[in-house]
């Protein structure tokens, strides 16, 4: 199994970014799967979750500015962050829960 993100970069207050994860080994069709992240000098937290029916969860700093969201066909879990504030300043995770795999991370800087 490997989840690889990509799509983080630097953008400034009140932009916007998508992160892409492309799984491989393991079908996102039913499964729980959530976005962490890692601030420095922060402990790891969850931002964003789908569970193995579609229903989604966010952490209270992220509710209304990002949504989740996965795409069968193409075996990709997304993020869609609207709105960024450099407190989402962090390295992002890819996770598959169940299983305990997560991605490299992608960096986000928020300025």
């Amino acid at each position: 199994v490997q989840l690889v993100e990509s799509g983080g970069e630097s953008v400034q207050a009140g932009g916007s970014l998508r992160l892409s994860c492309a799984v491989h080994g393991y079908a996102v069709l039913g499964k729980a799967l959530t976005w962490f992240r890692q601030a420095p000098g922060k402990e790891r937290e969850a931002v964003a979750a789908i569970d193995h029916f579609g229903g989604t969860s966010y952490a209270e700093s992220v509710e209304g500015r990002f949504t989740i969201s996965q795409d069968n066909a193409g075996n990709t879990l997304s993020l869609q962050m609207n709105s960024l504030k450099p407190e989402d300043t962090a390295v992002y995770y890819c996770v598959a829960r169940s299983i305990g795999a997560w991605g490299q991370g992608t960096q986000v800087t928020v300025s």
